[in-house]
């Protein structure tokens, strides 16, 4: 087993939000396993909040075994691959490539570990140069597989299962999933406790929940009005209802907002932060979700043409919502899936009260 302090493993998970808050529990379970090592990881640089805080401990303090800012990994190496598709013969795209590439082979690392199973995230461990690269068997990508040394065959049903089947690839120890640990960032802590300060002292509650209306494209996405009617129901429940408004989901969240819900513009930080205090997220197959299932609240997953079994909710208290009729299909399509339609404000209603009626139980 590589124990030594010099062992030096490179993740590769580029993005999207949810994406890496799955590949985290495999992650954590190595640093846990194995805290001498040296781990770093190539991300898109708008995820880095969920990686690393802007501000915090950036070094340990004597009762603290890692920082609290960055408590998984040791180094960020930055792939805005966005970026790059936009501009692909660009000279700053080439130079940005080029800088990356040194940036990994002088690290130097003794394996990779691709979380991500694409073209081009096989290609990015290929860069650095390192002789031992773990993927999939199988990967999203199947050309990427050519690009791996060592192929794993993964078994679990869900996603984290699976890098978790990755990962023990990496030393042959049997790790388990552990909790995700997520940066604290001291300017959204401080942000998020006097933002609730105030709207507490408005509302006179300060049990919150968090509606996030937004997801990867139309048809995942149930509907603005649907959740406005679950926000009402919320309220008179006597919560403080909350809607994340992202960049491009202000449309969604308007309606929401009408119903009494407080719209939210934050940062992923700061969401980060908020996202610790409440006690009931809802939401389709979106970031913000697979973050409050991250972090440990308790969560209303609405899900129609992703499959829950293999993305949803994972090690946290959580209702799933799923209508038979829905069939797993990626195709990007702008309007809601049919199946999806099936669900009721008042399901998601019943699904509320179970999970906080749970709370005051325990």
């Amino acid at each position: 087993m590589h124990t030594q302090s010099s062992f030096r493993l490179l993740v590769v998970r580029l993005g999207a939000m949810g994406d890496i808050l799955h590949a985290l529990p495999a992650v954590t379970a190595l640093r846990q396993a194995h805290p001498a090592w040296q781990i770093g990881w190539v991300v898109d640089p708008r995820w880095q909040p969920l990686l690393q805080a802007a501000t915090g401990d950036q070094v340990p303090r004597a009762s603290q075994s890692r920082s609290t800012a960055m408590p998984v990994v040791d180094r960020l190496h930055f792939a805005p691959t966005r970026k790059w598709k936009r501009h692909p013969f660009s000279s700053e795209t080439i130079r940005s490539i080029n800088d990356l590439r040194r940036e990994l082979r002088a690290a130097p690392y003794n394996a990779v570990l691709d979380l991500q199973g694409s073209i081009r995230s096989a290609v990015i461990a290929r860069m650095s140069g390192c002789p031992r690269r773990i993927g999939e068997a199988h990967p999203r990508e199947w050309p990427a597989q050519w690009l791996f040394t060592e192929r794993i065959v993964t078994r679990g049903a869900h996603v984290i299962e699976q890098d978790v089947e990755l990962a023990r690839a990496v030393a042959g120890d049997r790790i388990e999933a552990a909790a995700p640990l997520l940066p604290v960032d001291t300017e959204a802590e401080n942000w998020c406790a006097a933002w609730l300060a105030g709207h507490a002292a408005q509302s006179g509650n300060r049990t919150l929940a968090l509606i996030a209306p937004g997801a990867g494209w139309g048809a995942k996405r149930w509907p603005p009005e649907r959740y406005a009617a679950v926000a009402a129901g919320l309220k008179d429940r006597g919560l403080t209802v909350l809607v994340n408004a992202g960049p491009g989901e202000e449309s969604l969240a308007a309606p929401i907002a009408a119903a009494g819900a407080v719209p939210v513009a934050a940062t992923l930080a700061r969401l980060i932060a908020l996202t610790r205090r409440v006690a009931l997220a809802i939401g389709g197959d979106t970031g913000p979700l697979h973050l409050a299932a991250a972090i440990g609240r308790p969560v209303i997953g609405i899900y129609g043409p992703t499959d829950p079994s293999r993305n949803g909710p994972y090690g946290t208290r959580a209702r799933v919502l799923r209508s038979p009729e829905s069939r797993r299909d990626h195709t990007r399509r702008d309007a809601p899936e049919a199946g999806l339609l099936t669900i009721a404000p008042e399901d998601v209603l019943r699904a509320a009260d179970e999970l906080l009626s749970e709370k005051k139980a325990v």
